[in-house]
């Protein structure tokens, strides 16, 4: 005869395993069973296998959700990308996940393809787990006011990347980190200058993004100071993919003159317009110079290798996430604005303009 679900005696019921259980079989207290599973260096190599055979032996599961409500925190934080595809973010994510690992915190990966709705979605959905903090890179398009829905006034919160100055007035407890993009545009910009170009395109990206519209400032910038006029339509807009970037190619030679140079909004533009140039018979590096933005690893190996302006993505990362950790660990300190250094690595994808000579030390400077 079969029992109903729910009915066999007591002592066939499996009974919860407890620290205490674990202690007393390894014959340690079970203060020490906590730091065996919380990592701490302080157990000693024997102590630690003892409990840790115990644990495989009980089969001792440990609750995370438990553990942080009594510690009245949580232990894990919330990194919201909007372009996993992009080796930049991949790299910055990898950076702060190294932090957040060596903190002791757990990270919850969220990605949102660059769809407001989708981001809305998971920020509600991870909300839901409680994290201790929040790293937003914001879909392009963002509203500050539709995030705070989703993410409320107490998680603390860092945004990179993009600015959301609809919030500044809303939500001034959310710390922001970004590149010194308009410093490194005009640097890529001053690269080409000193190699002679002056018919110079600013190629990729949407405007409407606050990352891109630095970026054009600092191309506007060097050219306005270098006395040459801007070529509206040299200013052209795309998706910030290489695949994009590739079909665009075409609206650089609609017609005469043409551009000599293009610095591009990112890297995976400039390697996007590589392939473009090079399907229709140009010889980036030899006959058209490009420049990226990030320096992801892919550029040393790219042909021709790729001028770029170096960001160090992981190690942006890394700061990002010490700057989050240090608010979560006082709520109290003030929300900042940081720019995170750049500078410019010359190599073989920009060349001089055609006819002009370099002089010694006007290249450009190296890395």
């Amino acid at each position: 005869m079969r029992r109903a679900a729910g009915t066999e005696p007591r002592a066939m019921r499996r009974r919860r395993v407890t620290f205490a259980d674990i202690a007393a079989a390894a014959g340690v207290s079970p203060a020490t069973v906590s730091m065996v599973l919380h990592g701490s260096p302080l157990v000693a190599a024997d102590t630690r296998a003892r409990v840790e055979e115990q644990l495989r032996k009980q089969g001792y599961v440990y609750n995370r959700a438990a553990a942080d409500l009594r510690r009245r925190r949580s232990s894990s934080v919330a990194m919201v990308i909007n372009d996993l595809s992009n080796p930049f973010f991949a790299e910055f994510a990898a950076g702060v996940d190294e932090a957040l690992a060596g903190a002791g915190f757990i990270t919850l990966l969220g990605s949102t393809g660059e769809s407001t709705e989708r981001q809305q979605k998971v920020l509600t959905t991870l909300m839901e787990h409680d994290p201790a903090g929040i790293i937003l890179s914001p879909a392009e398009g963002s509203d500050g006011l539709r995030l705070l829905e989703a993410i409320g006034t107490h998680t603390p919160t860092l945004v990179f990347n993009r600015d959301l100055p609809q919030s500044q007035d809303v939500v001034p407890q959310w710390d922001f980190l970004a590149l010194d993009n308009r410093h490194g545009a005009r640097l890529a910009t001053e690269h080409l200058l000193h190699l002679g170009h002056q018919r110079i395109a600013f190629f990729g990206g949407h405007v409407a993004s606050s990352s891109c519209s630095e970026r054009r400032k600092g191309f506007l910038d060097a050219m306005t100071a270098a006395g040459i006029g801007i070529e509206p339509r040299w200013l052209i807009e795309s998706a910030p993919t290489r695949l994009e970037a590739a079909m665009q190619t075409g609206a650089l030679f609609v017609c005469d003159p043409t551009p000599t140079a293009a610095v591009c909004y990112n890297d995976a533009v400039a390697l996007g317009l590589m392939l473009g140039l090079a399907a229709r018979g140009r010889r980036p590096g030899l006959d058209f110079a490009v420049t990226g933005f990030d320096d992801i690893p892919e550029t040393v190996v790219s042909t021709p290798p790729l001028t770029t302006i170096s960001t160090d993505p992981r190690k942006c990362g890394r700061r990002a996430a010490g700057y989050l950790l240090a608010r979560i660990g006082d709520p109290g300190i003030g929300a900042a604005r940081r720019i995170s250094p750049v500078e410019l690595v010359v190599r073989g994808s920009t060349c001089p303009a055609p006819g002009f000579k370099v002089r010694p030390g006007r290249k450009g400077s190296a890395r």
